[in-house]
């Protein structure tokens, strides 16, 4: 991204005009639904928290939960130079840089050179993540470079890798919440259990009658609680139409179950 105005993209409305989000051309990844689903998973946090969006793109979840909890800490890694970049911007337009510290790290990365990016171990009290959706050769990998390195790992085991580092940021007690496609909800279940308890799963349908395609997921680390299996978050009514639990949390009104 040059430093010229106006080669900036044009920032949108987000969150019903909450948050102003320049965002990476179309055709890159862009925050959507899945977006505004894992920050109402938020909840209602506490102002004092240290949180951090892990794998942040430009900036939306962590920058929804920075404006709704307004002494939080936020911390938003980036590995992309150029959404990282755009995180930075946003965070400055939208009078949040004081509380938002943007890490430009590969979350993957062994953990020495995390560590040396500021990625320190039991640190953060909220981790809210959207991964990679893909593995390796499991999908046709986009032809726009930026858009496939945010859908899919560049390497086998990349979910594994992107959960360890997850549980490695986490302090003692603090939670984690994630969104990823309803299949591989059994991979992130083996990778988080023994490091976070109290596990409970949002099932997401895009109607009431069809089979879920996303999964909410969230945890507190060390916890022995059981798991939960919450009601289904369900997308669009019959009319097509976001249901109104769903269109309030795009307006940045409600939480998430």
């Amino acid at each position: 991204m040059t430093g010229a105005t106006d080669a900036l993209p044009v920032a949108d409305a987000w969150l019903g005009g909450r948050l102003s989000l320049r965002q990476l051309p179309r055709g890159a990844h862009r925050a959507g639904t899945d977006a505004v689903l894992l920050a109402a998973s938020a909840g209602e946090t506490a102002s004092d928290l240290t949180v951090c969006d892990l794998g942040a793109g430009t900036g939306a979840v962590g920058l929804a939960v920075a404006r709704a909890c307004l002494q939080a800490q936020v911390m938003l890694v980036e590995r992309d130079p150029e959404a990282a970049s755009l995180a930075r911007l946003n965070a400055q337009e939208n009078g949040l840089a004081s509380r938002v510290r943007v890490i430009e790290a590969d979350v993957t990365a062994p953990g020495r050179e995390r560590r040396a990016a500021g990625l320190l171990p039991d640190s953060i009290d909220l981790l809210l993540t959207n991964p990679p959706f893909f593995e390796p050769g499991r999908h046709r990998a986009s032809p726009v470079a930026v858009r496939a390195a945010a859908h899919g790992f560049s390497a086998p085991g990349g979910l594994e890798a992107w959960l360890r580092t997850c549980a490695d940021l986490v302090r003692p007690g603090g939670r984690l919440a994630l969104i990823h496609r309803a299949d591989a909800l059994p991979a992130c279940l083996d990778t988080l259990a023994g490091r976070f308890g109290g596990l409970q799963v949002t099932p997401v349908q895009p109607r009431a009658e069809a089979a879920a395609i996303r999964v909410l997921v969230s945890g507190v680390r060390g916890s022995r609680a059981p798991f939960t299996l919450a009601p289904a978050l369900v997308l669009h009514g019959p009319d097509g139409r976001f249901t109104e639990q769903v269109a309030a949390m795009h307006r940045g009104e409600a939480a998430s179950a």
